[in-house]
């Protein structure tokens, strides 16, 4: 509406009262639609990774003020009883050792060559020794028959099938720097020149990479059944550019597996194709990507540390003391169930009930700050769900979903958040920080593949080198299947 004359006003007035009031409700609708797209662009603009969804580096030069959500706790900084320090400590045996003799006396300079010696004073000193690269050279005999008069030659070891070749040690360092420490093949080749004064190409390095993806196929399978036999499973998915394009890493992990599965698309035909979900049957934890409620085989858990964040976000923007609300009771159900844990695997149903009414109550409070948005009498009715304010749609989420927001306090077995998952998915984060992108999508496999069996081996307390090396020499980490058969699912109060 354009801004009106006064003579355009005093016309209005002379037309009598309906057109005075029919001027003003055409002012406030006008107002309404203002206020709700300035609030709009508040929000957007205000967004950040503290307070929503948003990665971390979407918040650009103006980064805010870090705040934690989490309450102080009564644990001293420091390492905490019971930690296993690293002091570096003297060792019974070394390997070598150095005698430094007393020639004079440091007083009167008396000759003490030949004088006993009275004691010693130890020191040791922890160093690398000097790094070159070993040659063995294989011989395999020749040898004539002299029965029928036929050569027969000796067997080389399976894996030694060239003039000149590098060995499985050396193989596994060098996907070690680049695959594990994410250092760039141009670099690796450099640390190998710097340190064993030998230069490897880069050809060398991806396709010792790509042998230990040919290796890692079975074991990648039986992590995959692994994951699917799990009570809890924690997915999350992270964009990936791959040949220029966006791709889309997806994955699935617990304490002790993780896999990671590359695909073109984010969605459902994504997990289909990745065949873990399909098939899975326990309790999936999420951040409420709506994709993941297609398989309805399995139970879902939502994050609750992305409820802390929207959360943050309503009372900070809005001023709903829900919110804040809301925010407390989810903490004290946390709090609760960590202290309960120690002593049996499951909440009294009195207390269940009476979080369960604290958080009706909160709902209730909510939707009457956020009543649902009214139709325009005699307006065109428009197709869809009415628009409504973000607080009002993360009200409606968290009451359609109020068992899985609670999840973790009627399972112990599930977690508060989707922490694990974000952890495994940061990874891939990381190496796309140093590499900027993959140039190919074999590439992008071999790193996905790799990085899951590294991680799985970690998460068991297997060195990573060591997992490499016996991945190449055909013994590979294998992770011990999961047993469920000690599990019982705890039912949940109805209501």
């Amino acid at each position: 509406m354009s801004l009106l004359s006064e003579q355009a006003i005093r016309a209005i007035y002379r037309q009598g009262e309906d057109s005075v009031v029919a001027l003003i409700q055409g002012l406030f609708v006008e107002m309404e639609a203002l206020r709700c797209e300035v609030q709009s662009l508040k929000d957007q603009v205000n967004k950040n990774s503290r307070n929503s969804g948003k990665p971390p580096s979407s918040d650009g030069l103006s980064k805010p003020r870090t705040s934690s959500l989490r309450k102080k706790g009564a644990k001293k900084r420091g390492g905490q009883k019971g930690h296993k320090g690293h002091t570096l400590s003297v060792v019974d045996t070394p390997n070598h050792t150095i005698l430094h003799c007393v020639e004079r006396c440091d007083v009167c300079a008396t000759n003490l060559k030949d004088a006993n010696v009275a004691g010693v004073e130890k020191r040791q000193v922890f160093d690398i020794p000097p790094l070159q690269i070993e040659v063995t050279e294989h011989q395999a005999e020749i040898k004539r028959c002299p029965e029928c008069g036929m050569n027969t030659k000796g067997l080389f070891p399976e894996d030694v099938t060239q003039p000149a070749q590098y060995g499985n040690r050396f193989k596994s360092l060098a996907v070690y720097l680049n695959q594990y420490h994410f250092i760039p093949l141009e670099r690796t080749c450099e640390i190998f020149e710097d340190l064993f004064g030998h230069r490897p190409s880069d050809t060398t390095i991806f396709q010792a990479a790509r042998r230990l993806w040919d290796h890692l196929e079975p074991v990648e399978a039986h992590i995959k059944q692994s994951l699917i036999n799990a009570n809890v499973l924690n997915v999350d998915e992270t964009s990936l550019s791959v040949a220029g394009k966006k791709h889309w890493v997806h994955v699935a992990s617990t304490s002790l597996l993780t896999h990671y599965g590359l695909h073109e698309k984010r969605g459902q035909k994504a997990t289909d194709a990745i065949g873990i979900l399909p098939y899975y049957k326990g309790r999936a934890m999420h951040d409420h990507w709506k994709p993941y409620f297609g398989y309805e085989e399995c139970q879902h858990a939502l994050c609750n540390a992305h409820h802390l964040r929207e959360l943050k976000f309503v009372s900070e923007q809005y001023q709903q003391n829900w919110a804040s609300e809301m925010t407390t009771l989810l903490m004290d159900i946390k709090q609760t169930v960590e202290q309960t844990r120690e002593k049996t695997n499951h909440l009294a149903t009195k207390k269940i009930k009476a979080f369960e009414k604290r958080y009706d109550q909160i709902l209730r409070q909510g939707f009457q700050d956020n009543p649902p948005p009214q139709q325009k009498e005699g307006g065109k009715k428009k197709r869809g769900r009415p628009k409504q304010s973000p607080p009002k749609n993360f009200l409606d989420r968290l009451e359609q979903y109020k068992r899985e927001v609670l999840a973790f306090m009627y399972d112990f077995r599930v977690p508060f958040d989707n922490n694990q998952a974000e952890r495994d998915i940061r990874m891939v984060k990381v190496k796309q920080k140093v590499s900027g992108c993959f140039r190919t999508e074999p590439g992008a496999a071999i790193f996905c593949r790799i990085r899951g069996y590294i991680s799985t081996a970690k998460k068991n307390s297997i060195r990573v080198i060591d997992a490499i090396q016996g991945a190449f020499n055909k013994s590979p980490f294998i992770p011990t299947p999961i047993d469920t058969s000690n599990y019982t699912e705890i039912s949940q109060p109805a209501g």
